[in-house]
């Protein structure tokens, strides 16, 4: 199945590149292995064609210019795939209308220095901890929350994993004994998981007005 990432690179304008990941979410180890030698993460320390392809993407270069710029390179294999899946989006565009909070594990945004943001998924869509509720969006629907990090890996993001997951449960049951509704139960959802990340760690939610939503105890 893989452990699906996207992986926004920040242009020069502002707007962002964004590629595919079949496996950077595992561990969150793209955070470590996306750097100014080895932009798309892969093994190759001198890596002069990806540092090459992605200037040319910062500054603009469209994905579909991507295939003839690589016909014939000899080059290793890398965890980000080079090519884009789309240029020229915003965050907002991307969080709201690209992510999958199902099926990608994980987002990274790099900045044009380098430093690499990562955060992971969590999916709203109850329809596996609910009997009555039939479906639920994936793309759009969930929040991202950043990764306390201690001597290079990860510190509690299992744990965070499964809080989320056995919240969804509750929620679930309070949907199927008329308690709450899907609107009802995803505010909930929100104010739940503000409490629980605090102010140590960062939660970004799309909403339908305004796609980037800051969540934190205080808005609630």
């Amino acid at each position: 199945m893989g452990h699906r990432a996207l992986v926004a690179y920040e242009r020069t304008d502002g707007q962002y590149t964004l590629h595919y990941s079949h496996w950077g979410a595992a561990n969150l180890k793209l955070k470590h292995r996306i750097s100014a030698e080895s932009p798309f993460g892969g093994d190759d320390t001198d890596s002069k064609w990806a540092k090459q392809l992605l200037a040319e993407l910062a500054d603009g270069l469209e994905a579909d210019a991507v295939d003839g710029y690589l016909t014939g390179e000899d080059r290793p294999s890398s965890v980000v795939e080079p090519k884009p899946r789309a240029t020229g989006l915003t965050l907002d565009e991307i969080v709201a209308d690209h992510l999958d909070y199902l099926h990608h594990e994980a987002f990274f945004v790099v900045s044009p220095t380098f430093e690499v943001t990562a955060y992971r998924t969590l999916w709203f869509g109850l329809q596996y901890d609910s009997e009555t509720v039939e479906q639920g969006e994936t793309v759009g629907n969930g929040a991202l929350a950043t990764v306390r990090w201690y001597d290079g890996e990860p510190v509690g993001d299992g744990h965070l994993q499964g809080q989320f997951a056995a919240l969804k449960d509750v929620v679930g049951d309070m949907i199927d004994k008329g308690v709450f509704t899907p609107s009802t139960a995803r505010q909930y959802l929100k104010r739940k998981l503000a409490e629980r990340v605090g102010d140590r760690q960062e939660l970004l939610i799309p909403t339908g007005e305004s796609p980037f939503e800051k969540a934190s105890l205080n808005h609630f």
